[in-house]
Formats: C-alpha cells, sequence, structure tokens
C-alpha cells in the first residue's frame, strides 16, 4: 500500500505546493487587462484635454460641455468669454470647454 502512495507523489519530494508567482499571475494579468483598456486611455484623453485647453485663443470656435457653440472673444487663467449670438456674450470657466468647433457647428474629435 505504501507502494501506491509513494508513486503518486510528485518528482522531487514537494507536495506540490504551486509557485507564489502562479497564484499571483491572473491578479497581474487582471490588472495588467484593466490598465491598457481602462486606466490609459482615460490618462490619455485627459492629457489631450488639457493641451487643447492651454492652446485656445481668441478667436477659436469652441463647444462647451453644456452644449453651447460660440466664439472666444476674450481669455484668461479661468475665464473665457464666449459669443453664442450677435452681442450676447456668456463668461465660461476654462475647464468646462468640451472641445474645439468647426465652422459648422459639429465638434472636433
Amino acid at each position: 500500500m505504501l507502494d501506491v502512495a509513494y508513486a503518486m507523489a510528485p518528482p522531487g519530494g514537494q507536495g506540490g505546493e504551486p509557485n507564489a508567482f502562479f497564484q499571483f499571475l491572473p491578479l497581474i494579468l487582471i490588472f495588467a487587462i484593466i490598465y491598457f483598456l481602462l486606466i490609459r486611455p482615460q490618462q490619455k484623453k485627459a492629457k489631450d484635454h488639457k493641451v487643447m485647453l492651454d492652446n485656445l485663443k481668441k478667436g477659436d470656435a469652441i463647444i462647451t460641455q453644456g452644449g453651447l457653440y460660440g466664439k472666444i472673444i476674450n481669455i484668461t487663467d479661468q475665464v473665457i468669454t464666449v459669443e453664442i449670438a450677435e452681442k450676447v456674450r456668456v463668461r465660461v470657466s476654462r475647464g468646462h470647454v468640451a472641445g474645439l468647433a468647426s465652422s459648422t457647428g459639429e465638434s472636433n474629435p
């Protein structure tokens, strides 16, 4: 009977403990997938938005996060004055500019 028990043991006399690295490999793979599918694209989009905000200048056609299309009349560090119709101007926080708009009123991707 002991012959059968010895025959079932793994070679080298180890008790069948898997390596710690292989136990954490699924967690590492899940984190890598989440990073490349969710976190990294979001960071890239935020970086691109910040660059766009830094490059705004007087005369640019923009769209706000609220959906207003207009043309920049005045710009400071935090506030942008946007003309949305003739002699109709609104002040918008610089961070609430969603993007540049084309002359047809469609936002650029």
